[in-house]
Parts: C-alpha cells; structure tokens; sequence
C-alpha cells in the first residue's frame, strides 16, 4: 500500500523569525474570522467569536492633544455569555503550529458574573490537551495552566494588576520547553518548564513540544482582543531533518532527497533535500512509481549512482521514496549498489512513524 503525505511544505530551518499578524479588520462587523477553528474545554457551547467595532486607545500615547485618543475598529470578541462554570471558550488559529514564539495582543474584558477571564492557549493538540496563560479581573492575578487528557493540572499563579473594561497587553513566550508571560509589559509568569505528569495507568504525559496557538476565555467573560500577532522561528520538516542527519551519519554520500507524492495536483515532490534549493521541486516519473508501485531503481553515471528506494514507515507502508547518489567504483553494479543504499534507507524508516511525521 501507499499513503499520500500532506501538502508539501517548503519552509526549512532558517535564523531568522518569522512573523504572522492577525488583521481583523479584513472582515466585516459580526462576521466569524476566517482561518480559526470555535471549539470549548469542558462543558457547555463552544464561545461566540464574532467582529465587534470597538473603541481602541493607541499603543502609544499622542504626540498632539488634537490627536484622537480613541479609533474605532474592527476587534475580536467572544460575546456567548453561557454562564458554565466548566466552559472554557477556544478560538483555535488553524493555519500552523508553532514551536519557539511571542504571542502578543491587547485585551479588553467587557464584563463577566461568573468569571472575568482572557488569556492565550498554545501548544494546542486538541479540547483536552494544551496550555494556556490567563489574566483574571476578578481575583486580580495572571495564571498558568495545563489541560492533560481533559484533566486541569496547575496553576502556576502571580498577582497582577488586570484592569476590567480597560485594555490590557499579554505576551506569551515560549523557548524549547520554557515558557512565560508578560501583562502591560512587565513579567508575571518567570521562565517555568512544565514537568510530565504521571497517570494511574502509568503513562507520563503533559509536556507538549509544538502545538497550535488560540484566544481562550472563560464561562460568561465577554473579551475583546487586537493587535494580536505572533513572532515565530520556522520549524524544520522532519523529511529535512532526516536528510541533514543521515548526511552527517553517511559523509560518502553525494546526495540525498525525499520525495513525497502532492495532494493538490498528481506527481510526487522533494519534501526534504540536501539542497535546500531543491525543496518543493516536482519529482518523476520513477519517484512516482517507487511509492505507488515498489521496487527500486538504478541508474550510472561516470562518476555517479543514483538508488531510488520506497520509503515505509514503522508499519511498513510506503510514504515516500529515498533517491541516493553515491560515489561508484569500477565494477559498480546493480545489485551491490542497491546493497551500499539499503542499510542507508532502513535507518531513515526507523524514525518514521507515519507519513504526517516527514512534513511537520
């Protein structure tokens, strides 16, 4: 058999951020943003996300007193005022999952009986497992909590000085498995790495390691958010991650690509390359057929291999295929090259748990 892979991705690791601002006022008052998933932790209906035009005080204060103190614009706002104790609100963005980042953005909470709550989630994985950092008016402090298969572990919280009906800055960051947070620029939550947290059944689970990011409310709260952005390292796809260790393990090795076959358009294409320039290019025929149909295949040059092999995961499904070029020798033939590539190739399918693995 053989499993397509997901879109190819043509990021690759790279020094420099990158950055994603969230421009609500690309749509229309009440309209729901596009590119976010409304989902809710616990019990009760998932939130109400909708545009509001809401009156926003600049960053930074005016340079002239005849400048305008407010500017009505299009914010988002989580308006359902469902007064569910358990109900935790979730706007998932649904474009990417981020490893090292800053989230930043403004909020406003508006009101609130039950609870007077807005924070961040990150790390998403889904409802029942993620992070978030949240800032209460009610009890006045900045929090920090995990929800681990459903179950609430923490908190870790500091008293801070969260202004209802007023507009409030939160920064979330997260540095490998560190993480902290800033309200109105000063530190509240100091650099904390969340431990495993060890179930009945045995297993540890709790630390997540990339996720997706979201806007995360609580029952009744009624909270507006802006400026949202989000500064980012680029993660690199497995498959590349894969090619540059398995060149560093086999330095005789003229090259090395995976290919993986496209969902948008029939044909395969390089998800990971020992030249970077190369990523995203379209492959052949024989790659093609390497994952469709099996077998390997052998090609010489003067000075040259080139081994074509399938890829398969731990379950022995195709999900890509190996290109080798490899020194040759006098007397190079077939068989001992597909020999010299093999051993190559099953080190690579011991890290490969399924096709999803090689582009995130």
């Amino acid at each position: 058999m053989f499993r397509s892979v997901l879109p190819v991705l043509l990021s690759v690791a790279c020094s420099f951020a990158a950055e994603r601002t969230f421009d609500f006022s690309e749509f229309r008052e009440n309209e729901i943003p596009s590119g976010f998933r409304s989902t809710v932790t616990g019990r009760g209906q998932p939130g109400e996300w909708r545009i509001r035009m809401v009156e926003v005080p600049p960053v930074l204060a005016p340079f002239s007193t005849k400048s305008p103190v407010m500017t009505r614009r299009a914010v988002l706002g989580q308006v359902s005022t469902d007064s569910n104790e358990n109900r935790a609100p979730l706007f998932v963005y649904e474009g990417d999952a981020f490893k090292d980042f800053t989230f930043t953005t403004r909020f406003k909470i508006a009101s609130g009986e039950v609870e007077q709550m807005a924070g961040v989630a990150f790390r998403i994985q889904d409802e029942r497992n993620y992070y978030y950092i949240r800032a209460n008016a009610k009890d006045q402090n900045v929090a920090f909590f995990r929800y681990v298969e459903g179950e609430l572990i923490g908190p870790v919280s500091v008293p801070a000085d969260v202004k209802k009906g007023e507009w409030n800055q939160l920064v979330v960051e997260c540095r490998g498995s560190k993480l902290r947070a800033l309200l109105n620029e000063k530190e509240t939550i100091p650099w904390t790495e969340p431990n495993l947290v060890l179930f009945p059944d045995g297993t540890s689970k709790g630390v997540f390691p990339v996720g997706k990011v979201g806007f995360w409310t609580k029952a009744d709260s009624v909270v507006y958010f802006t400026e949202a952005r989000i500064d980012f390292t680029p993660r690199e796809p497995f498959a590349q991650t894969l090619v540059r260790d398995t060149v560093k393990a086999n330095p005789r090795l003229l090259g090395l690509k995976i290919f993986g076959l496209t969902t948008n358009q029939p044909g395969t294409a390089v998800i990971g390359s020992s030249d970077e320039k190369e990523l995203g290019a379209p492959g052949g025929q024989v790659e093609r057929d390497c994952i469709e149909k099996g077998g390997s295949y052998f090609g010489k040059g003067t000075d040259s291999v080139l081994v074509t092999m399938p890829l398969r995961d731990r379950n022995g499904e195709t999900v890509g295929a190996v290109q080798l070029s490899m020194t040759t020798f006098f007397g190079q033939m077939e068989k001992n090259a597909l020999a010299r590539a093999r051993p190559i190739v099953k080190s690579i399918e011991g890290r490969v748990s399924s096709a999803k693995d090689l582009v995130q």
